[in-house]
C-alpha cells in the first residue's frame, strides 16, 4: 500500500503567526486524514517542518509503518534538509557547514525519528495541484485563526 502526503506551511510575516496542514489520501487518491494548526509567533520554516511532522505522526499512527509513503511539499528546506543536508549535520554535531548551529534542530531531529519509508516529492507551490492548494489554504485559515 502507498499513503500521500500533502502538506504546507507559512506564516505572516517572519517571524509571525504561522499555520500548517496535511493532507492524506490512500492508493485511490481519496483523503483519510487533514489536519491544521498553527503557532502565534513562528517562522515559515518552522511551519513546513511541524506540517510533515504532524502527518507522518497521524501516518504512524495509523497503523501504516509499514507503508510506503510519499510526502509532496512545496518547501525545498524541507526536502533537501531530510534528503541531503541532515546527514551532514548529524556527522557535524547539529551544525552547518558554516561552523553555526542548525536552525530547528528539535524539529529536524523529529522528522528524523521516524521508522517510516518515505520518499520526498517536491511540488511547486501555487501552480495549480489541487492538494497542494487545499494544504495552502489550509494553512492559511490556521494563521488567520491567530490574527
Amino acid at each position: 500500500m502507498r499513503i500521500s502526503v500533502y502538506t504546507d506551511g507559512g506564516c505572516h510575516g517572519n517571524p509571525g503567526p504561522g499555520g500548517w496542514a496535511y493532507i492524506i489520501l490512500d492508493e485511490s487518491e481519496r483523503i483519510v486524514a487533514e489536519k491544521c494548526g498553527g503557532e502565534k509567533n513562528t517562522t515559515n520554516n518552522r511551519m513546513e517542518l511541524l506540517a510533515v511532522i504532524n502527518a507522518l505522526e497521524a501516518v504512524s499512527a495509523m497503523n501504516a509503518d509499514t507503508v510506503d509513503s510519499v510526502v509532496f511539499t512545496d518547501s525545498q528546506y524541507v526536502r533537501q534538509g531530510i534528503t541531503s543536508w541532515i546527514h551532514r549535520w548529524k556527522k557535524n554535531g547539529w551544525m552547518t557547514t558554516a561552523k553555526t548551529p542548525v536552525k530547528n534542530k528539535d524539529l529536524w531531529r523529529r522528522l528524523d525519528g521516524f521508522s517510516l519509508s518515505v520518499e520526498w516529492v517536491w511540488v511547486r507551490g501555487h501552480a495549480g495541484n489541487i492538494f497542494n492548494e487545499r494544504c495552502d489554504a489550509m494553512t492559511q485559515s490556521a494563521i488567520t485563526s491567530l490574527l
